[in-house]
């Protein structure tokens, strides 16, 4: 049973922006953390960015810092992940995830993680 749900993802040229949104009911305050990441065709499943929900501590992958923010509404119960200047390197299928971060204190693991999403497209062309 999918229990977080992304939106937002789309196509957009090379400096745009766009905004991600996993609804994420109860996990926004009740998981240590909530992570966004990404996957290619081919590739391993990457971490692109975390907020650990109780301080409000956020940590980037190197490969985004200074573009990409992650936030949280509680009252909403949805987390963000703000996208900008973007570049064709970004194009994945975005995902969010809960219930990681655990004793290992590893956020960019995927298999700590025991909540996911479905996904959703972000394409960017040059």
């Amino acid at each position: 049973q999918v229990q977080l749900v992304e939106s937002g993802g789309g196509s957009v040229q090379a400096g745009g922006s766009l905004r991600l949104s996993c609804t994420a009911p109860k996990y926004t305050y009740m998981s240590n953390c909530v992570g966004w990441f990404r996957q290619v065709p081919g590739k391993e499943r990457e971490g692109v960015a975390v907020i650990f929900t109780g301080v409000g501590m956020t940590v980037y992958a190197d490969s985004v810092k200074g573009r990409l923010t992650i936030s949280k509404d509680n009252a909403k119960e949805v987390v963000y992940l703000q996208m900008n200047s973007l570049k064709p390197e970004d194009t994945a299928i975005y995902y969010c995830a809960a219930e990681g971060c655990g004793a290992r204190g590893v956020w960019d693991d995927p298999g700590e993680y025991k909540v996911w999403g479905q996904g959703t497209q972000v394409t960017v062309s040059s």
